[in-house]
Order: structure tokens, then C-alpha cells, then sequence
């Protein structure tokens, strides 16, 4: 037994020893001593308090009963939020505890509009409130209709209980091109399971309008909303994120008719039908499982939803894999703590697909640089969402805990937070197809063309780069291997009915290193105009495909014919046709360089996007031109002012000899 499965087997033998005390809610304690000049809280009031708990055993036998934010596993303490009559019951038990007065004191700061504030939640302009949320999701499906699908997937606690606040729907956002049938692997990501983590919801509402605004835009970015599907649910928990809006340390939903009066409400992180039981008996307490599994609308709402949307391929038993083809993943958005965690929480064991999990968690964590661990390594956890997703359906489920605070300050949400996330959720996007397979190939960077736009039957330049390398290694390190292959493909990806593909070589001659710049020379003749999406895949030297990425290559000039012969004195014509792949219309200059007499109109359009133009460019052989003299013509043309889309061709003109003229003869009639 390894030293590892040693420690995590001593560990819950401690736990089983120590569960009784964990389990019980804390009595009523006396005063604890180095209390704020205003004095001290009242027993029932809320602190934020260090714990030393040193070994791994007392840990477990807190987290059950423990709103735990931190934990410092090198230095054994963790900071919690407790009643203030917890303290001196906890230092009875053994632990060394002190009040964090500075935290305490901003944990009842209730949240105040900053001056001229008019939107987002008070001190907090960056955040939009349940309200403002959904009516950002129906702009967008309003907008996109092409792209975006906003269901009401149920009801939160509030609402289908009578007798108190009207309660919210739960929304659901589906991003995917519609015009391409399915079915498409499937990405579902939930976010603000707990209320008072901000950063959570706004980040999966600004993942939606990212991946919206650049669809069309960002060539990944459209292939993958052209083959899968995103499943989004930004708000998971409204009727408790309305009471964190006002400053709240609120986690849990608001069912209060378990037996509280006062913080109330039962933590939906710890509800999950898979392995319920374990978590808090208290209804008071920050993480109350609840009185029965899966007892919960918002739980019942997600449970549902993800059912209809993802297949169960995992065997019933705790030890029983998912087949590593398996398609789909799951992510839920929490804060804070700046990790990447996988199942088992429930368990010291590894999941059955524990290397697969962890492959991709190193992965994921590498774009948002957090810590990547299987859960339990934290800490146990019962009912978890993560450990449902995969223990029902075998699906790869992660938590993100982003961030540093649940109250994260804009500035670190907008300029850190959530760019390093998204960029991680967006490989988690391009991962979905084969989550459990293609974390351990090579990713494709650096994609680039020698022309971006061009003529039908130019030659292109394909290049890019190769890395097998790209893990977060500070929780072990991943095994990487040299690039062993590379291939491109067109309009298709390589696993589309019909996709063909191309090898691509390594620039440096030899496939032998872990970094590969890759190559490749295309052909378009024979190619249609418009906007093609050429994708890239390489492989390592233990036979993993990586993801794809993509680069476009827009053809945006082509002529009929391209060459033509022609009297002397006489003239050529040449059918050009001009194509607008981009957003916004735009118009084309058109330049031509010829010897002889061209004509050709200045500008042609605007173009709307995705339409062409036609127009005709003559050339005059001259009258005294010979048999076979030619003229190559050279016609550009580009969009004005930007220039962002140029392209030539040569149009080859050939003068024929003019006709021999006929001589009559008399005819001498004897």
C-alpha cells in the first residue's frame, strides 16, 4: 500500500472515531476572551474564526459541520465561519481557535450602491443580480436566435412554496448552431449553487455572450458551436443569491421549514441524490444536507435537466469505470480557494476513471493556474454535484473554486478571474467530445496561414505549433511525450461523416520533441468561394490525438475565365466574382496592372457578409498585336479602408492572327 492510501486509510479510521462529535450541533458556549472594544458577538452571531486542527482525521471530523472557507493543509488551520458560541465548545474539544475580528466585522457590512451606481449588485458593479441575469439571457436568445435557446427548466424552493417571496424560475441557456443537426456532445456548466459566490454567475453569463459575440469571429469559437452543444445554467440557486446580493454570507437556498428560524435553508452542494448523507444533521447548520436526498427543487431541477441532456455510461457499482469514448462533461462553478477538483469527494479511493480525471484536471487548471486535486484531497464531502454527475452518469465532473473571496472586488474579477477561467472553460468545450481521451494529446497553438484571404488556386502556407506540455504540474506531474504526427483537415472536423485529412510535416524535418513547430502546403484550386475553416490535430508518441484548433481560410476571388483568345483590335471580357466571409458589409477596391488597355470599375459593393458581387474587366488586345502575343493582367483587389481581406490573380490574354482574307479568281470558261 502505497504511503498515500496508508495516510487517507488512518485518516478515515480517525474520522469513523470522531463522527458522533462532528455530526451534533455545537452547544452554547461561553464568552470567548480578546473581544472587539464594541464588544462581544452575541452566542447565536456569525464569525469568521482560524481553526488549528493539525492532523488530517480532526479535519474530517470538522467538515461535516463546518462552513469551511480555507484550508491550509501544510500548516494544518482552516478558516470557517461559525457561530460565535462554537468557539469556546471547539477549543473544549482540543482545537486552538481565534476570531478573525477584521473578517467578522466585514461579514456584517451589508452592501451599499457606490455613488451614482445604478446597475449590478451595491458595491459591486461588475456583478449583475438575478433580475439583470435573466434579462442578459434573453437578450442574447432574442438576438441569436440562430444560436441561443433560453428554457425555464423549474422553480426554485420560493416558488413553489406558498406563503412567502414569489421565488424565481430556474433558466437554462442551450449555444449551439442550430442549422447542423445533431447530435453534439454536450457541455453542461452550473453556476451559483451557493449564493454568496459572486464571481460565479457572471462568469458563466459572460462565457455566453463571449461565445455569441465571436461566433463567426473566432474560427474555434464557431466550429464549436457548429458541433456541440453548451449547456449553461447561470443562476442555480436565485432565491438565496438575492439575499447574498444584499451583503449576506448567505450559502444555502431558503427552504425554511426544517427547523430554523434563522439561517435556515439547506446547503444544495450537499443534496445530491449520489451518496447523500454524511454532511450536517443541523438545519442551522452552513452545510445541512437536507432531510432527504435529493429533497430540493433546485436539486431535483438540475439532477433532471442533466439526465435528459447527458447518457449514463457507468456501471451502478462504486468501482466501475466509464468508457473512456464517453462524450460530454460537467462543470460546476464555485468560490473561492483557486482549485480544480474531480471526484471522489465521498471516498479516499480514486474513481474509477481517476487517471483520466486527473489528465484533464491538470489541463484545466493549467489556463486558470489553480491547484488541481481529486476533492476529497481537500476535504470529505457527501452529496456533492460533481460526485453525482459522475457516480450516476460516469460523465467527467469537476468544481472550479475560483478566485480568493466570495465578495471578489472588480478589479481582480475583470482583469484575472474571469479571463484565466473562461480560457479554461473554453478547452473544457473543445474537450467535451472525448473528455477522458484527448486531455492526454498535444494541443495545436499558434495557428497561422502565409495569405489569410486569397484566390481560388493559390497556394497556401499552413503552419503551427505542436505541445505536449501544457499541464499544471503542482500536485504531481503529468507524463508528456514527443509529437509523433500532425493532420489538417477541411470544412470538416476529422471525426465529421466525410471529413478527409491531410498529413502536416514537422518544420524542422523529424517529429522528436515534446514542442513541434508543424506545416503544411494547401491548394485551393477547385476550391468555392467563401470562408473555409481548416482544422488541426497532432498526435504524441503514445497515440493520443489532442483537440482540435482552427484557423479560417477565406477565398474571396475567382474569375471566369482566366484566360482568353482574342482577335487583334478586339476585346476580352472576364466575369469576376468577390466574396464578403466577414461580419460587416464592405467594399472592395479593385486595381488592375495590364500592358494593354484595361477596364475595370474602381470599387465594387459594399458587400453584406456572406454575399458576393460580380463584375466585368475587359482588356483590348491591340490592333496590331501578333499571333500569339499575351498580356498578363494582374487584378487585386481589397476591402477599403481596412484592407483586412486582399487578394490577385492573373487574367492571360492571347491575341490571334486576324483572318486571312478570301481572293476570287475569274474562272476562264472555254
Amino acid at each position: 500500500m502505497s504511503g498515500v492510501k496508508l495516510y487517507r486509510l488512518l485518516s478515515l479510521l480517525a474520522v469513523l472515531l470522531l463522527a458522533t462529535m462532528a455530526a451534533a450541533p455545537f452547544p452554547q458556549a461561553p464568552a470567548n476572551p480578546g473581544c472587539p472594544p464594541a464588544g462581544c458577538p452575541a452566542p447565536g452571531e456569525m464569525v469568521v474564526a482560524r481553526v488549528d486542527y493539525g492532523i488530517r482525521a480532526r479535519l474530517d471530523a470538522l467538515a461535516p459541520a463546518l462552513d469551511i472557507w480555507e484550508v491550509h493543509a501544510a500548516e494544518g488551520w482552516l478558516l470557517a465561519q461559525i457561530p460565535y458560541s462554537s468557539v469556546a465548545d471547539l477549543q473544549a474539544q482540543g482545537y486552538t481557535v481565534a476570531v478573525d475580528w477584521e473578517q467578522t466585522a466585514a461579514l456584517h457590512q451589508p452592501n451599499l450602491p457606490l455613488a451614482g451606481q445604478t446597475q449590478g449588485i451595491p458595491s459591486y458593479p461588475c456583478y449583475r443580480t438575478v433580475e439583470e441575469t435573466y434579462t442578459a439571457l434573453q437578450t442574447l436568445a432574442t438576438t441569436y436566435p440562430g444560436l441561443v435557446m433560453l428554457t425555464d427548466i423549474g422553480d426554485s424552493w420560493d416558488k413553489v412554496t406558498a406563503g412567502g417571496p414569489a421565488g424565481y424560475d430556474i433558466l437554462e441557456i442551450t449555444l449551439t448552431n442550430g442549422e447542423i443537426p445533431g447530435p453534439k456532445p454536450v457541455f453542461f456548466l452550473m453556476a451559483e449553487i451557493h449564493a454568496r459566490e459572486y464571481v460565479t454567475a457572471e462568469t458563466a453569463t459572460r462565457l455566453a455572450e463571449h461565445l455569441t459575440a465571436n461566433y463567426g469571429v473566432d474560427p474555434d469559437i464557431t466550429w464549436l458551436l457548429d458541433y456541440n452543444e453548451i449547456h449553461i445554467v447561470p443562476m442555480t440557486n436565485p432565491d438565496g443569491r438575492k439575499f447574498a446580493e444584499a451583503g449576506q454570507s448567505w450559502r444555502k437556498n431558503t427552504d425554511n421549514d426544517d427547523g430554523c428560524a434563522s439561517t435556515y435553508g439547506t446547503d444544495l452542494n450537499r443534496n445530491h441524490s449520489f451518496k447523500w448523507g454524511g454532511a450536517s444533521i443541523n438545519p442551522c447548520g452552513e452545510t445541512y444536507q437536507g432531510p432527504s436526498a435529493g429533497s430540493e427543487p433546485e436539486t431535483q431541477v438540475i439532477q433532471n435537466y442533466v439526465l435528459g441532456v447527458l447518457a449514463d455510461r457507468r456501471g451502478p457499482g462504486d468501482t466501475d469505470p466509464a468508457p473512456l469514448d464517453y462524450e460530454g462533461l460537467f462543470i460546476t462553478l464555485h468560490s473561492y480557494s483557486q482549485l480544480v477538483l474531480w471526484p471522489w469527494g465521498w471516498s479516499y479511493s480514486d474513481a474509477p476513471n481517476h487517471t483520466q480525471l486527473q489528465t484533464l484536471g491538470r489541463k484545466l487548471a493549467f489556463f486558470n493556474n489553480y491547484e488541481p486535486s481529486q476533492s476529497f484531497d481537500l476535504y470529505t464531502t457527501t452529496g456533492t454535484s460533481d460526485d453525482w454527475a459522475y457516480g450516476e452518469l460516469g460523465v467527467p465532473a469537476y468544481t472550479y473554486e475560483m478566485g480568493t473571496t466570495f465578495f471578489q472586488n472588480c478589479t481582480s474579477f475583470e482583469s484575472t478571474i474571469y479571463p484565466v477561467n473562461r480560457n479554461s472553460l473554453l478547452y473544457a468545450f473543445k474537450a467535451a467530445r472525448r473528455p477522458y481521451m484527448t486531455p492526454a494529446g498535444p494541443e495545436v497553438l499558434l495557428p497561422a496561414l502565409s495569405d489569410a484571404s486569397v484566390a481560388t488556386g493559390d497556394v497556401v502556407t499552413l503552419s503551427a505549433s505542436a505541445n505536449d506540455t501544457r499541464y499544471q504540474n503542482s500536485n504531481g506531474t503529468e507524463p508528456t511525450q514527443a509529437i509523433a504526427a500532425a493532420r489538417y483537415s477541411v470544412d470538416l472536423p476529422s471525426w465529421a461523416d466525410g471529413a478527409v485529412t491531410f498529413p502536416m510535416e514537422a518544420s524542422d524535418g523529424n517529429f522528436n520533441a515534446t514542442v513541434e513547430g508543424i506545416t503544411a502546403v494547401l491548394d485551393t484550386t477547385g476550391w468555392t468561394l467563401g470562408r473555409h475553416t481548416i482544422f488541426m490535430e497532432s498526435q504524441d508518441a503514445a497515440g493520443n490525438w489532442g483537440v482540435p484548433t482552427a484557423i479560417f481560410l477565406d477565398v474571396i476571388l475567382d474569375a471566369d475565365p482566366r484566360g482568353q483568345t482574342v482577335p487583334s483590335g478586339q476585346q476580352a471580357e472576364y466575369q469576376v466574382t468577390v466574396f464578403n466571409p466577414g461580419t460587416i458589409s464592405e467594399a472592395f477596391t479593385v486595381a488592375v496592372t495590364s500592358n494593354w488597355e484595361a477596364q475595370a470599375p474602381a470599387t465594387v459593393g459594399p458587400v453584406a457578409p456572406g454575399e458576393s458581387a460580380s463584375f466585368t474587366v475587359t482588356v483590348t488586345v491591340p490592333a496590331g498585336a501578333h499571333d500569339g502575343d499575351q498580356d498578363a493582367l494582374t487584378l487585386s483587389v481589397s476591402t477599403a479602408p481596412t484592407e483586412i481581406m486582399d487578394a490577385s490573380l492573373v487574367l492571360t490574354t492571347t491575341a490571334a492572327a486576324a483572318a486571312t482574307p478570301k481572293i476570287y479568281l475569274p474562272v476562264l470558261l472555254r
